[in-house]
């Protein structure tokens, strides 16, 4: 933890879906930049606590938020919890870096897709993003920072992708309307896109050998993403350094597609 600049002493960071996978990199990777971060989190209580104690035995400072996004009160739920999170510490109502990470997959064809799949992954992904923004906007100061995690999908949709490609898509507009909307209060907002990058969530799919070899051969930097590859992407644009970049679509994927 003392090798790491601490560029992000004394910000605040709410990371969505902040215990698992890409999440969780981002996670330990703003919490070894000196940030306080709030990990969201909808249910695995375990994974939670492994990623809260990972951080404080680094020697960084995280709390959780357990709510699933996407229905109509979680937004009010995390909203409550930092604030009293924020009181305990005597720390200023603020959120200076708002990552928006939380969402799950969907893999169906058109035909195969129903409709109860289709409104749960775009209540969660599309739906949860929106709300919790909302809530929380009034908490970003100048100089801020929102951070929406798209993917390489919303540009170069796979067939049994569709609905979670369009919900990707959702947010690339959402990224560029919020970064028109907020610039002139001096907070920036980009989409970073990862390509296929190896978590949990997609570990049985990436068994097959014959996905993997497509992935890999399609890469020019020739393997699969890791959650860090992404975690490092997102917490550029989280420093001083990205304050000239906005409304912008980064692609972390090793080159994928080229």
């Amino acid at each position: 933890m003392s090798n790491t600049n601490k560029t992000l002493d004394g910000k605040v960071a709410v990371v969505t879906g902040g215990s698992r996978g890409i999440g969780r990199a981002i996670s330990l990777k703003l919490a070894r930049m000196g940030a306080l971060v709030a990990i969201n989190y909808a249910g695995n209580e375990k994974a939670f606590l492994e990623t809260k104690a990972q951080i404080e035995n680094e020697g960084g400072q995280a709390f959780g938020i357990k709510a699933a996004l996407g229905s109509d009160t979680s937004a009010s739920e995390v909203h409550k919890v930092l604030l009293d999170e924020l009181d305990e510490r005597a720390m200023p109502h603020k959120v200076d870096i708002l990552v928006n990470n939380a969402g799950i997959g969907m893999f169906a064809g058109f035909e195969q897709s129903t409709m109860a799949d289709f409104d749960n992954v775009f209540g969660i992904n599309v739906r949860g993003t929106f709300s919790i923004t909302q809530t929380l906007i009034h908490l970003i100061p100048e100089g801020g920072r929102i951070i929406n995690l798209s993917s390489g999908l919303s540009r170069r949709p796979e067939t049994q992708t569709i609905a979670y490609s369009m919900t990707k898509a959702a947010l690339d507009v959402f990224t560029i309307a919020l970064a028109k909307e907020y610039g002139p209060k001096g907070i920036t907002v980009n989409a970073v896109a990862p390509g296929w990058t190896h978590t949990e969530a997609n570990d049985e799919v990436l068994k097959d050998e014959q996905l993997r070899s497509y992935v890999t051969n399609g890469t020019p930097l020739g393997r699969l993403g890791k959650p860090d590859d992404i975690a490092n992407t997102v917490s550029w644009l989280a420093t001083e350094e990205a304050k000239w970049v906005t409304g912008q679509w980064l692609e972390s994927s090793g080159g994928f597609g080229l």
